[in-house]
């Protein structure tokens, strides 16, 4: 081994780092070898590399290629008692940062948050969304989270992220101030309260949250089931006032088939003989009564309908008794 080769392994005069997928920040490798004063350092874009003193922050640089030497090395040169023009090779810690944005990343509550909703009282919610982040403030990161650890990727970071995230959602849909409909409706609007939300916490380990989306606000399965089942019990509810206007265009229809008035006549003796051909046929073999002088027309013909519309009877059995009580009418 030649002298050169020698001195080659003993100090670093080119220093630099290639992005790698996930990785946040990294501890340039070293290997107890001194820097040679005047090598090169390159920082490439969406970087800054850190140089440390026993631990303690010394110089930063921006992206661009450098020398170093005492000129440019303000703090590591004091830290480090150096005269002007210190030309010896020297030892310190190099941290490359990553500060490119980084996209893609999901997030969702793993447990059901309770809710009081103004419409259907208690729900239990969940959601469902993406984010980004970058790093932001590199001194306050490099601090509190990467420490002296030879590397730190996203994915290390991402179980504390999505903490925070699932806090900052169940205190924002906690209180209940907006309804689950109006939740699902708007997702626009929530996406960016929860952004707002996770911000503080981000930026105390001096990150950004660069985006944030919520794409699903949802029910668990069972709960879904039951406001699906309530859902139409409120349209059964409704029913009554269908079934009353169809009725009453049916007489009007009736009315202009049959003449006028006795049309009209034709029609509410047919309703009330289905009326009580339908009891009849529900309630056994007992034999029709006949209708009690004032009741309702629109009674018996909504009687008619909801027997149909519910299906007790078939719609054919419905055409045959029709027909039946129209013969007998005439």
């Amino acid at each position: 081994m030649g002298i050169l080769d020698f001195l080659s392994k003993q100090f670093v005069d080119v220093i630099d780092w290639v992005d790698e997928p996930g990785v946040l920040a990294v501890r340039y490798p070293m290997q107890d070898r001194e820097i040679q004063n005047g090598a090169q350092l390159t920082v490439r874009s969406g970087q800054t590399a850190m140089f440390y003193n026993e631990g303690q922050l010394a110089d930063a640089f921006l992206p661009g290629q450098h020398t170093l030497e005492t000129s440019n090395l303000p703090v590591l040169s004091s830290l480090k008692s150096w005269q002007t023009g210190f030309k010896s090779p020297f030892k310190a810690d190099v941290y490359f940062f990553s500060q490119k944005e980084q996209t893609g990343l999901k997030w969702g509550t793993q447990q059901p948050i309770t809710v009081r909703d103004k419409e259907f009282g208690p729900l239990r919610v969940r959601a469902f969304g993406s984010y980004s982040f970058r790093v932001e403030n590199i001194a306050v990161f490099a601090v509190k989270m990467m420490g002296s650890l030879d590397k730190l990727t996203v994915a290390d970071l991402e179980t504390q992220l999505r903490g925070v995230i699932a806090t900052a959602i169940a205190t924002a849909l906690g209180g209940g101030d907006v309804a689950f409909i109006d939740l699902a409706a708007n997702q626009t609007a929530l996406s960016e309260r929860l952004k707002a939300a996770v911000e503080p916490a981000f930026a105390a380990w001096g990150l950004s949250c660069t985006s944030f989306f919520v794409e699903s606000v949802s029910l668990p399965e069972e709960v879904q089931a039951q406001l699906d089942k309530a859902s139409s019990m409120r349209v059964v509810g409704d029913l009554d006032r269908y079934v009353r206007y169809q009725s009453a265009q049916a007489i009007e229809s009736a009315a202009e088939q049959s003449g006028g008035i006795a049309g009209i006549g034709a029609g509410a003796a047919a309703g009330m003989a289905i009326g009580q051909s339908m009891a009849g046929g529900i309630g056994g073999a007992a034999a029709p009564t006949a209708a009690a002088p004032g009741e309702d027309v629109y009674a018996q013909i909504e009687k008619l309908h909801k027997l149909l519309t519910i299906g007790a009877i078939e719609q054919a059995e419905f055409d045959a008794k029709k027909a039946e009580l129209l013969s007998r009418i005439r």
